[in-house]
């Protein structure tokens, strides 16, 4: 008797420096989690990260840092898919097919370049295109879910919407309908679903806003010990003194922690907070040793493969094999459609 076949998860992080405590609690941790019961689809976002980064020896660098990473955060390459974005070139044909019947409101739309636009900044070609090549990223691979950040769910939505415009104009969808209007039968681009960990949507930085790069305000993972302690020092409170009671739910120390602690953990500091002749300072010496504990062997792990880039290049190279198995299925379904012959190479 045959088993069910496991639901294929599908998510990818940028190489641009060391990930933070955001992008582990955000993305890597809940992804790991998921390749326990699912199909496990991970890629290195390097294509991504051409729209800023302008050092190949640091995108080279990093891109095997983020497959450290996600190794030494517990994802086994041999029953995951783990690979580099570039070593797929089927994604980017499926991007421009995508983006000729993208419409340019939905681009417009986009907060990445609304934001941008409000700030004035100059956008290139490639900053503007990025939902188009995130949608390929996701449907080119047959994904059913996409673990993501509350502030990523736009992206996933956005995907879901060409979709179902390329299954309209190629694929035989109704028009004005959507997909789930017909079984998808494996011919039909496939629309998979957001999976959002509420706990951890959103994750502050040291300075109360979300942890971003861009904000400068993050705290890395694989940051040494000296750094972390400088780091979890750094975060701002309010500015109660030691004998006052402590609202620890509008504290961002508090906040972080929990991401760390058990239920009675958080209910332990959390009367500490209330009880006075408790400390901002103490409460960040309790952040810092719990980070420390969870982080300090990961970090050892990752230091352990980074010291073997061979090895890291290997793994991505068997991974993007097992994806773009995948992926030509996908994108000779999609010539198919469209009327652009078969390859023969």
């Amino acid at each position: 008797m045959s088993s069910t076949p496991r639901l294929r998860s599908l998510s990818g992080i940028k190489p641009t420096g060391q990930p933070h405590w955001g992008n582990y609690f955000g993305m890597i941790e809940p992804a790991v989690r998921l390749a326990d019961d699912h199909d496990a689809f991970y890629f290195v976002a390097d294509l991504h990260a051409l729209t800023t980064v302008r050092d190949r020896e640091a995108l080279q660098r990093d891109s095997l840092g983020i497959a450290a990473t996600m190794i030494a955060a517990g994802l086994d390459p041999a029953t995951s898919t783990l690979w580099r974005q570039s070593d797929v070139p089927e994604v980017l044909e499926l991007t421009w097919l995508l983006g000729c019947v993208t419409s340019m409101g939905l681009m417009e739309r986009a907060h990445g370049y609304k934001d941008a636009k409000a700030k004035g900044k100059d956008l290139g070609f490639g900053a503007f295109a990025y939902p188009v090549l995130m949608a390929a990223d996701i449907l080119l691979y047959d994904s059913d879910v996409v673990p993501v950040g509350k502030d990523q769910v736009q992206h996933l939505e956005m995907a879901r919407d060409m979709a179902t415009w390329f299954n309209v104009a190629f694929m035989g969808a109704p028009a004005g309908g959507t997909v789930e209007d017909v079984k998808w039968d494996g011919r039909m681009l496939k629309k998979p679903n957001a999976l959002v960990q509420s706990r951890t949507a959103i994750v502050p930085g040291v300075d109360g806003q979300k942890m971003s790069k861009s904000y400068d305000n993050y705290i890395a993972i694989f940051a040494s010990q000296k750094e972390l302690k400088k780091g979890v020092m750094a975060i701002k409170t309010d500015s109660k003194g030691l004998e006052e009671p402590k609202d620890p739910e509008t504290c961002n120390v508090f906040q972080l922690f929990k991401l760390f602690a058990t239920k009675a953990q958080q209910e332990e500091l959390a009367a500490k907070y209330r009880g006075g002749n408790f400390g901002y300072g103490h409460a960040k010496l309790e952040l810092l040793a719990l980070a420390e504990a969870h982080f300090g062997p990961k970090r050892a792990r990752y230091d352990e493969l980074m010291a073997r880039p061979d090895d890291l290049r290997d793994i991505l190279a068997h991974g993007a094999h097992k994806a773009r198995s995948v992926a030509r299925p996908v994108i000779e379904r999609v010539r198919e459609a469209t009327g652009l012959p078969a390859r023969t190479w």
